[in-house]
């Protein structure tokens, strides 16, 4: 199989949505505060785009000989301004989606070096991905390929 990959445009909204909704349904499967209905996959598939638009990143989808196997939302960032400003800009991978039946095959590995192609194209060293801690196999795959813990998120509910 041919492996490509392209910046996502207005065409590929449908393709789009239902990747998002193929990771809010995974999700679901490991925390109990994910919407899987249409309507959440739409708006998050519209905040993806704004935050893309509002940011100068890019959506990126990979194929898999014409198939939408994966689709990767880059946007840069910034920290707040106690941190060093040689990294307080940084490049981040806001959302990466891998099919089920595509994972193991080098999709997330691809869309993983575009973000960083993308990353030095604008000037930045540094690159962050969060991960729920639930998903084991993303965690591990975010350690293989070189990412290290810089900040956990602690939850508590209160209901």
């Amino acid at each position: 199989m041919t492996l490509a990959i392209r910046t996502a445009g207005p065409a590929d909204r449908e393709t789009c949505i239902g990747l998002v909704d193929q990771l809010n349904a995974f999700e679901a499967t490991l925390v109990d505060d994910r919407l899987t209905t249409r309507e959440a996959a739409e708006a998050a598939y519209a905040a993806a785009l704004d935050r893309v638009a509002r940011t100068k990143g890019r959506m990126l989808l990979a194929e898999e000989d014409g198939i939408a196997v994966g689709l990767l939302v880059f946007v840069i960032d910034e920290e707040h301004p106690y941190v060093r400003e040689d990294v307080r800009r940084y490049g981040m991978v806001a959302d990466l989606i891998v099919v089920e039946d595509a994972r193991g095959r080098g999709v997330g590995r691809a869309l993983l070096a575009e973000a960083e192609r993308l990353t030095r194209e604008a000037g930045l060293v540094r690159l962050s991905i969060g991960a729920l801690a639930a998903n084991e196999g993303a965690c591990a795959a975010y350690l293989k390929a070189g990412f290290s813990d810089y900040l956990r998120i602690f939850v508590k509910s209160l209901d």
